[in-house]
């Protein structure tokens, strides 16, 4: 082959060889395109996967302070339902007793402990209300005796007013009965007279 020749088809080559790398370059740029496309599109997929899982811890986040919450609300519940069964268990117990402390008081103040007839009566009487008194006092049981005081219609239940020159208006004058208190839970209220004041005078004839 001539030295001619050679030069001709030294330039043919050129031209295959660039557009073989021409191609090879365009079928690289094709197929690393498609490759971040891919990727993109798992990234995106990552993506979504990764916000539901978050969506999802917060749910459930929510969900465990929720229940952590209810539950604590039923354990204070609990605690005060056992609070007042403790307090309270007693008080159908003590609505009986009271009138027992009542006939006590009634028998008291039937006899005299000057008589000596009736004073052994009186300090026996005196001795078991006494004891009686101080042993329900130990389970919460607290008598209501406003003689004197002011009427408190949440403690006294008045049963009559009359004008009274002794006491001011609005006073409780005389206690009928006394009431009872157990562990600041009214029983029973005191019934009381209260008075409505000096009585006026008429001075006309």
């Amino acid at each position: 082959m001539s030295n001619e020749s050679s030069k001709a088809q030294e330039p043919q080559i050129d031209e295959t060889l660039e557009a073989q790398v021409d191609t090879e370059v365009v079928e690289d740029e094709a197929s690393l395109m498609d490759e971040l496309t891919q990727a993109n599109f798992r990234v995106e997929e990552l993506e979504q996967v990764l916000a539901a899982a978050e969506a999802k811890v917060e749910e459930q986040k929510d969900s465990v302070i929720r229940a952590a919450a209810e539950v604590d609300n039923v354990r204070r519940r609990a605690a005060m339902d056992v609070e007042k069964a403790h307090k309270f268990a007693l008080e159908k117990f003590a609505n009986e007793l009271l009138p027992v402390i009542d006939n006590l008081e009634r028998a008291l103040s039937g006899t005299n402990s000057e008589d000596e007839n009736t004073k052994a009566i009186f300090e026996g009487v005196e001795l078991t209300l006494k004891s009686f008194t101080s042993a329900v006092e130990k389970f919460g049981l607290s008598q209501i005796n406003p003689q004197g005081e002011a009427f408190d219609p949440e403690h006294h239940q008045a049963i009559g007013m009359q004008p009274s020159a002794d006491f001011p208006a609005n006073t409780v004058m005389m206690v009928m009965q006394k009431g009872y208190l157990l562990n600041d839970r009214l029983l029973r209220p005191a019934m009381v007279m209260v008075s409505q004041g000096g009585a006026s005078v008429d001075t006309q004839a």
